[in-house]
């Protein structure tokens, strides 16, 4: 049996900017598009210099599109967090768990990869996309 790939579109969280989708669902799989810190409502960049507040809007984003697409933030079961400078990694980290402990609330946590790289836009220094599996 095979299954359609559908594009997955709220205005919960930021219209993408370029080629792509906010995410895309493939039967129970579920790809959640890069997000930024970005207000959904005026697609302006957020929090400018402030890592822990940007990665926080950034997850809102992506866990607005996970819930569009049918899922819940428990079925995350991969998140990958795209840092600018490594020292930022603390306080990303912190934010990060403070958002993943209140939005998991099976016990088990997503896995997650964090790269240092260099992102689209200068006002960015967190980038995060999701993964998630739904029963």
């Amino acid at each position: 049996m095979t299954s359609e790939k559908t594009a997955i579109s709220t205005p919960d969280a930021p219209a993408p900017a370029h080629t792509f989708h906010q995410g895309v669902r493939k039967g129970p799989f579920v790809q959640v598009s890069g997000q930024g810190p970005v207000d959904p409502a005026t697609n302006e960049y957020l929090y400018p210099g402030d890592v822990a507040a940007q990665t926080t809007r950034t997850l809102e984003n992506v866990r607005a599109i996970v819930e569009a697409s049918g899922a819940t933030f428990d079925d995350v079961v991969m998140l990958r967090v795209y840092l600018t400078k490594r020292e930022d990694f603390p306080l990303m980290n912190d934010a990060y768990g403070a958002f993943v402990a209140q939005h998991t609330t099976r016990g088990v946590l997503p896995s997650r990869t964090t790269v240092f790289t260099g992102l689209p836009r200068q006002e960015m220094l967190v980038e995060i996309d999701a993964f998630a599996i739904t029963d």
